[in-house]
């Protein structure tokens, strides 16, 4: 597995491999219209070009040299920084293997990266959202030591999911 930073000619895998992922966790949760709203919004190649174009956000990768197993994306500045008494958090905004991927050490290596990129840049604190339902990721995130910190809406078209906010202190 190679581990690297997203670019430009990544953008077609990364929007496909976000598009199938979160389809084949959670697109039956959705009416049509909303799913595919959503879908447009944050992954299409416009949608996935915008925030590779936000210098608050950053994509980091892991392929086997040919295809592209899983990425994530972090936010320098979380959005969710009012629900904790953290002073400079980052966000997880995302964390995806490719479907049939999962439990191969992919999601490991790009938490084990997301979270040194936060403690390099000083962060006191890892946040991210998860769905409710999502138990699988909810015992993946608390192996790390992440807690739930608050209850949170989540929007996919005009649907509103129930997310739980989770957090990791990296410093006090």
């Amino acid at each position: 597995m190679i581990l690297r930073p997203a670019s430009l000619v990544d953008l077609p895998a990364l929007a496909a491999i976000g598009r199938d992922s979160f389809v084949a966790a959670f697109g039956h949760l959705y009416k049509s219209e909303d799913l595919n709203t959503f879908l447009e919004m944050a992954y299409s190649q416009k949608g996935v070009a915008q925030d590779m174009a936000d210098p608050n956000r950053l994509y980091h990768l892991a392929t086997d040299g040919a295809d592209l197993l899983g990425y994530c994306k972090v936010s320098f500045e979380s959005p969710y920084r009012e629900h904790s008494d953290a002073c400079d958090p980052m966000a997880l905004n995302q964390l995806y293997t490719a479907p049939g991927a999962t439990g191969k050490g992919i999601g490991a290596a790009l938490m084990d990266w997301s979270l040194a990129e936060a403690n390099e840049r000083g962060k006191d604190a890892m946040q991210l959202s998860v769905w409710s339902g999502n138990h699988g990721a909810q015992r993946f995130y608390r192996r790390y030591g992440f807690t739930k910190i608050a209850d949170i809406d989540f929007m996919v078209g005009n649907h509103r999911d129930d997310e739980l906010l989770y957090e990791l202190r990296l410093r006090e």
